[in-house]
């Protein structure tokens, strides 16, 4: 489990790093909308990933507690 875990902070962090370069460089060029956009497209990204693991935690928690 925690390589799991080391495993998307990495893929996060890549993510991020990757979004703020093409934000800079859409910015650069005078693309303020779509740098926006991007990075608007980026948080949603990152969001439906931690997403998946809350339900996953859930999941566990309620087969350790027996629930339903």
């Amino acid at each position: 489990m925690n390589g799991f875990n080391v495993d998307l902070l990495f893929r996060i962090a890549g993510i991020g790093i990757f979004i703020s370069v093409l934000n800079i460089v859409l910015k650069q060029a005078g693309k303020e909308e779509q740098a926006q956009m991007l990075t608007l497209v980026g948080v949603v990204v990152v969001l439906l990933m931690v997403i998946q693991l809350i339900n996953e935690l859930f999941l566990s928690i309620k087969t350790i507690f027996n629930l339903f």
